[in-house]
């Protein structure tokens, strides 16, 4: 991979980032002690060097994707801030202070997808070792963990039936005009109307005006997919750009929200899944289950994340813990001894099931596995502010290798931030120390 450019001619007269920043701020002491060469090791085997532009900087692309998960920025307000702020530039490798972006902002989503799930899991890897070498986070951490899963809500409008048949006709209407099919009739405004008095009605406790809407709009939607398939026949390049698009909209035409199974809830994102987790507030959630890993005792930089990966297919959560321990153990290097559950694990398919504690488990309970147990519940304020903090949320991520990508990046912004939280304390104990040196001895 390419490195930095530090020895870039226009530069020569301009102050470096180190005369101008503050070489004590926590960015800066975070971005000291990142190994920085292990990432470029990481993300340099999804990379060939060949004829054309070169590559981006690696230490750039890993410290975009940290940055923007630990502050919890979109892509366009993590370029924005990035012009203006020194440490961001200092953090990214730069040698002097820029005006302009050395980067577009599609290369973030382009690295992303390039890079996918198995080469930013670096990023989590390299945020433990930090956490290891400074103390914030002990050997002893990583052998007792608490385990659970959770909700990665997707971007997506609440799916009713009657919003999925008219987002099914705008967008077969507008593929159809795109790719210069005539329609005999498009009942845009016709769909549209059914739609809205299709929520007027339901709001109304009117259900059966309510359901003649929705038979309005599945009959509309039948003759739109008849008359493009009549259209479109025989012309094999048509016919598979439409394909895609037909299956979904024959499936939203024939699917109802009384009939069990798997559903489409977006057109935009087929592979959501509607999953309970028993919540009063929200008893569904469109997304994918997302497991999370912490330890279950109290290291002293706080409680960090030690693995999380999103899982498709809503599995139960009992037959996670047994891939999730695993890919643990090696993204670690530390064997676990004991494993702390909720009861929604009851029936797990982990291996060696003595070093599972289930919450309310009496049995083999020693004062020890008690006290742990305790902690168990420690899971819960991790997932919170992996939610509310850094992106995890809402998922704007496109298909399942973004689900994939934005947990295992949420989980690497929380630990990051809590690194820089650590060096912020830090800083102020040391002048807190500097300012009591200074008092004693004038006053002796």
């Amino acid at each position: 991979m390419s490195k930095p450019r530090d020895d870039r001619q226009k530069d020569l007269f301009r102050p470096p980032l180190e005369k101008i920043i503050d070489m004590n701020h926590p960015l800066v002491r975070l971005a000291d002690e990142i190994d920085w060469e292990f990432l470029s090791s990481r993300f340099a085997s999804v990379c060939r060097l060949g004829p054309g532009q070169p590559p981006l900087p690696t230490r750039l692309v890993a410290g975009l994707m940290i940055l923007k998960h630990m502050h919890a920025l979109s892509d366009e307000a993590l370029c924005a801030r990035w012009i203006e702020n020194p440490y961001y530039q200092y953090f990214c490798g730069e040698q002097v202070f820029r005006h302009d972006l050395p980067f577009d902002r599609s290369s973030l989503t382009r690295w992303r997808q390039r890079l996918g799930e198995e080469q930013l899991v670096a990023l989590i890897q390299e945020s433990l070792s930090v956490a290891h070498k400074i103390g914030a986070l002990g050997a002893k951490d990583l052998e007792r963990v608490a385990v659970d899963t959770t909700v990665q809500p997707k971007a997506i409008a609440h799916p009713t039936d009657a919003r999925l048949l008219y987002r099914a006709i705008e967008k077969l209407v507008a593929l159809a005009k795109r790719e210069e099919v005539p329609l005999r009739q498009t009942y845009l405004r016709v769909a549209k109307r059914a739609s809205i008095m299709t929520g007027r009605y339901t709001h109304a406790h009117q259900f059966k005006r309510a359901r003649r809407e929705l038979k309005f709009l599945r009959t509309r939607l039948g003759r739109i997919i008849r008359d493009i398939r009549r259209k479109i026949d025989g012309n094999e390049a048509l016919e598979d750009r439409f394909a895609h698009l037909l299956d979904l909209a024959i499936k939203v035409r024939h699917q109802d929200h009384r009939r069990r199974g798997p559903k489409v809830y977006s057109l935009h994102a087929p592979e959501v899944e509607c999953i309970g987790k028993g919540k009063a507030r929200a008893p569904y959630e469109f997304g994918c289950k997302v497991s999370v890993a912490t330890p279950v005792t109290q290291p002293k930089g706080g409680q960090f994340v030690l693995h999380a990966k999103a899982m498709h297919g809503s599995p139960f959560d009992g037959h996670t813990l047994g891939p999730v321990v695993a890919d643990l153990e090696k993204l670690t290097g530390v064997e676990v001894s004991r494993i702390h559950v909720d009861k929604g694990y009851r029936g797990h398919n982990y291996p060696n099931r003595f070093k599972v504690w289930i919450s309310g488990q009496v049995r083999r309970v020693t004062k020890t596995v008690r006290r742990e147990m305790k902690r168990r519940a420690a899971v819960e304020p991790v997932i919170g502010h992996m939610k509310a903090e850094h992106r995890m949320d809402r998922n704007y991520l496109k298909g399942r290798n973004g689900d994939r990508i934005n947990a295992v990046l949420a989980a690497a912004g929380y630990n990051f931030s809590l690194l820089l939280r650590w060096f912020a304390v830090l800083l102020r104990a040391l002048f807190a120390a500097f300012a009591k040196t200074a008092a004693a001895t004038e006053f002796a």
